[in-house]
């Protein structure tokens, strides 16, 4: 890998303007698609930051910066945070971490507090700006309360929220697909077979469940595969939460022939609860999912799953928040291309017989 490769390196590769550079980086609505995706590759080739936005800084800023996370126990909370500070310390700026613990009911936590005064709380903190991901913001119904903490917050510093806009919000979004990968994953199931394609997992009244599961049901009228409600089980997003969908699959209705799990944690769960039916996976019931984590490839069987890009998203949502501070609030689109991995929970190596 090349070192200390600079701004002008990056657009001689991609073949544009230094200044188009700047803007790509900055997260300029006035990029061309065509010209992000000659440059995006570039810059995470050599995985450049340019370490001049952070010395741009006015000197009254303290180089540290808040992220709020509904539940740093949540695999994908964590995998996101992750990146996020990867990138925030190649900038040489600091994190402050608040856990809402919106998910903690999951884990018998219940917090006195509710997000809005966490959000209220980083007025008070010397921090220059604040990335929030998950919590009230995924709802489909946000309360009036937790609407004014965030416009309260984002008058003194730039906030971005990681997801797509929330109307009557003034924060800067960094807004990517919330049903990414799944049409290719009911495809991919289709294509090996399976007729009766369930789907487990996700809490109702979130934004991403709602999403998902509507790509599914889009997916499989496309694909003139029958929707039925019997073998749909929404949940949660932990690993309980697909135990207990798939054996209330298991127990009332047609036993499928495959499942689309809302993400790997209760992907783990909905196997689990067919081998403890003395069935086995992928031979009777094939299980995908659409969020990979950090154990994919290492449980039996090796999960097929999506990826989401957290590596993509925590880089940006630093560029961004960056580039906030120092001015530039354009919303940044994300440009999303999840990727299937194929392993073994597909069934796609086995031979199966569908009854």
């Amino acid at each position: 890998m090349k070192k200390n490769v600079t701004i002008y390196q990056i657009a001689e590769e991609s073949c544009v303007s230094v200044s188009t550079v700047s803007r790509v980086i900055n997260g300029s609505p006035h990029v061309s698609k065509k010209t992000l995706a000659r440059v995006l590759p570039v810059i995470e080739k050599y995985k450049f930051t340019p370490s001049a936005a952070a010395r741009a800084m006015n000197s009254n800023h303290t180089n540290t910066l808040g992220v709020i996370t509904s539940d740093i126990v949540n695999p994908y909370f964590a995998m996101l945070f992750l990146e996020i500070q990867r990138y925030a310390l190649e900038n040489r700026m600091s994190i402050i971490l608040c856990n809402t613990l919106y998910g903690g009911a999951s884990h018998g936590i219940k917090s006195p507090f509710t997000e809005a005064e966490y959000i209220n709380g980083f007025r008070c903190k010397d921090v220059d700006g604040v990335i929030i991901t998950g919590g009230e913001i995924d709802k489909n119904d946000i309360s009036d309360e937790y609407l004014s903490a965030l416009n309260h917050l984002t008058a003194s510093i730039p906030v971005l929220i990681i997801g797509p806009p929330i109307a009557g919000c003034d924060c800067q979004f960094l807004n990517r697909s919330l049903s990414g990968g799944f049409p290719a994953l009911v495809r991919h199931l289709a294509a090996l077979g399976n007729k009766r394609v369930g789907f487990v997992g996700g809490e109702p009244g979130v934004r991403q469940t709602t999403a998902r599961l509507q790509s599914y049901k889009t997916t499989l009228d496309s694909l003139g595969l029958e929707f039925d409600e019997r073998i749909v089980a929404l949940s949660n997003f932990y690993i309980g939460d697909g135990y207990t969908a798939m054996n209330r699959l298991l127990s009332d209705g047609p036993r499928p022939h495959a499942v689309v799990a809302v993400n790997d944690a209760v992907a783990i769960g909905a196997i689990r609860a067919i081998h403890d039916r003395r069935l086995r996976c992928p031979e009777d019931i094939a299980v995908v999912s659409g969020d990979q984590f950090f154990e994919s490839d290492f449980i039996t069987p090796r999960l097929t799953s999506v990826d989401q890009q957290n590596e993509h998203l925590g880089r940006l949502s630093i560029l961004s928040l960056i580039s906030a501070i120092n001015g530039v609030k354009d919303s940044v689109g994300f440009i999303h291309d999840p990727q299937i991995i194929v392993r073994e929970s597909c069934g796609a190596r086995v031979e199966r017989v569908f009854s």
